[in-house]
């Protein structure tokens, strides 16, 4: 039964709202219905980072709370339901004077012309609320989803630096009960002028609804879907949404894998990853931004099956596979066959991403992925690569190489690793596998990266590769600087 009412915490009060449109955005909600204009509208499609606001939802051991920031102009209201949002508007003391983040922005000076400060303070809220001694490095990550256009940061990261050890009377129990008592017993169900929404809880009710809609739109964390709506003004009739489905939030290690479940998002996806390939780290730190990271998903990632996508080139040589299901039916495919064409894949009509299984790593073997944009943080790929190695003396046993930015699809360079493996590991080996690369790929210009650029950059990451292997390059960026 359809119930277009969903509930959600709002700076510390319970809101009712009947949806009408199930792709109403969580910016639109706030500005034109409450008009709480603190939140900024600058992009509409989550990479400025002035409509940020703070999440809270209940933790994944039922007792705490667990806090991160997302972007509300590509946010659905529906996918709130349950939850608690926090707003510049919110951040007030109980005397009405200024949150600790807020008067460290004053006294820092860390707003310019302050279109962009709320989204700013409230990434600095995320991490004054989940860090309280954040390194220059924590500092950075948490502010990579938020720009200046005046460039004013230096003030705004004093001022993440001074806020640190102020108190506020903040306590996670208390919303904690605040968010159980909102909690929905059942399905949330929305039928509006033909339009319908859909958020079940188990798996099976999710196979059973895709299957029978299979033209529906499935609905993990909307950061590509958001923009659908808010940059191509599609109206989606049926929306099916995965971020309730207990099953999809899967996150285990067994005897052999990672086994990640489909609605899984980044924010959580990639600790356990990195936990276990480190070579990874910096890939994955540049992914996105936190607000992407918290909602977005890495089955949605791979799903989406953009050949810039960053996460499928380190998966691809790993060995990933992925668990498919549709209806009672369950298969198993390698991401390095899942894609067919651009954006374009295996998935038949009503079949799903259930689960994600990366191998663990094998002692001495090498995984290292790099990302190369025009910016360091925030910034879709030009090129992205990825390498697994695994030697055998000064020989190659086995080599793997995954490039995306480079072709229709995320791809393997199987002509580059034909010449690698088997051959001595060396300069000269090198240098014959960065001329293989012109077999592999046929990239294009576009306003990233010339064609002719993108392969000079392919060839020279792996020769960085080699480098960083023989101890003769710095591991990562961060060891010379942002």
């Amino acid at each position: 039964m359809a119930d277009n009412t969903i509930r959600f915490i709002l700076n510390g009060d319970a809101v009712e709202t009947e949806v009408a449109d199930p792709t109403r955005t969580v910016l639109q909600f706030l500005r034109e219905d409450l008009r709480l204009t603190g939140t900024k509208e600058g992009c509409a499609e989550g990479d400025c980072g002035a409509c940020t606001v703070v999440i809270v939802e209940i933790g994944r051991g039922g007792d705490d709370v667990r806090i991160g920031t997302i972007n509300s102009c590509i946010r659905f209201l529906p996918t709130i339901d349950g939850k608690e949002l926090i707003t510049v508007e919110g951040l007030r003391g109980k005397d009405g004077g200024l949150h600790p983040v807020q008067q460290a922005m004053v006294d820092e000076h860390g707003s310019q012309c302050g279109f962009c400060t709320p989204g700013f303070v409230m990434s600095l809220y995320a991490l004054y609320r989940t860090n309280d001694r954040p390194s220059r490095r924590d500092i950075d990550d948490a502010l990579a989803g938020n720009l200046c256009r005046c460039t004013g940061y230096r003030p705004i990261v004093a001022a993440a630096q001074s806020m640190a050890g102020a108190a506020d009377h903040w306590r996670p129990a208390d919303h904690a009960a605040q968010l159980r008592s909102i909690a929905r017993d059942g399905a949330l169900g929305i039928r509006s002028d033909g339009r319908c929404y859909f958020a079940p809880r188990d798996i099976d009710t999710l196979a059973e609804l895709y299957e029978s809609r299979p033209h529906a739109t499935l609905l993990a964390g909307g950061t590509d879907v958001g923009l659908w709506v808010t940059k191509r003004y599609r109206e989606l009739d049926t929306v099916i949404y995965t971020g309730g489905v207990r099953e999809l939030q899967e996150r285990r290690v067994s005897s052999s894998h990672i086994v990640i479940g489909g609605a899984v998002t980044l924010a959580d996806a990639i600790p356990l990853i990195v936990d276990h390939y480190p070579g990874l780290d910096e890939m994955f730190r540049r992914f996105a931004s936190p607000p992407i990271r918290y909602a977005g998903t890495l089955g949605g990632n791979i799903a989406n099956g953009s050949p810039i996508g960053d996460s499928m080139p380190a998966l691809m040589v790993t060995g990933t596979s992925l668990v498919l299901r549709r209806g009672a039916e369950r298969r198993e495919l390698p991401l390095d066959e899942f894609y067919r064409s651009y954006q374009v894949d295996e998935l038949e009509p009503g079949e799903f991403i259930a689960s994600i299984r990366i191998p663990l790593p094998e002692d001495g073997v090498i995984v290292s992925s790099r990302k190369w944009s025009k910016r360091f943080d925030q910034d879709i790929s030009a090129v992205c690569t990825a390498y697994r190695l695994a030697l055998d003396g000064d020989d190659v046993a086995d080599f793997r190489m995954a490039c995306g930015g480079l072709a229709e699809t995320v791809k393997r360079a199987t002509a580059c690793e034909r010449v690698l493996d088997g051959a001595r590991w060396d300069e000269r080996t090198i240098e014959k596998a960065c001329a293989a690369l012109a077999a592999d790929f046929r990239p294009i210009t576009d306003m990233r990266a010339s064609a002719d650029m993108r392969l000079f950059a392919v060839q020279n990451l792996l020769r960085r590769f080699y480098l960083e292997t023989i101890a003769d390059a710095p591991g990562t960026v961060y060891d010379y600087g942002r």
